[in-house]
């Protein structure tokens, strides 16, 4: 009985070997065909034209890697949309604008910095004078 078992576990073993065999043909004579034809290639056009399942296509790593190549080959690149010459206008004077602005801003901070830096080295000086003559400091009264 064991003879038999085994037998018929090798039967069903080539027949399962055949059948992914003749599988995996049918797919790459879909790609063929569908490169041939100028069609995009696609998992859902390999299935149609090769007769095979999703699962098969997406389990079989070399037909995967294959469809998923010429599918991102197939696809064009989108070329940026042309802007009108008025926009295009509008966005360069605003953009210069605003350039000119953050300048400025920054110029006018620059200023407010070192004019603060300068009375704080005033201030420290007069409480250095103010120190140094003697005078104490008023605190609260009780």
């Amino acid at each position: 009985m064991t003879d038999s078992r085994t037998k018929r576990t090798q039967t069903l073993a080539a027949a399962a070997k055949a059948k992914s065999r003749a599988k995996t043909e049918a797919a790459e004579k879909a790609i063929r065909v569908l490169v041939k034809r100028g069609e995009p290639v696609t998992f859902q056009a390999v299935q149609r034209e090769g007769g095979v399942s999703h699962a098969f296509l997406y389990n079989h790593p070399d037909l995967r890697g294959r469809i998923e190549r010429l599918r991102a080959q197939a696809r064009p690149i989108p070329a940026p949309a042309p802007a009108a010459d008025t926009e295009s206008t509008l966005v360069l004077a605003l953009t210069g604008q605003l350039a000119q602005l953050k300048k400025q801003h920054r110029q006018e901070t620059q200023a407010l910095r070192e004019a603060l830096e300068q009375a704080h080295g005033e201030n420290l000086d007069l409480r250095r004078e103010l120190a140094r003559r003697g005078s104490p400091r008023q605190g609260p009264t009780a």
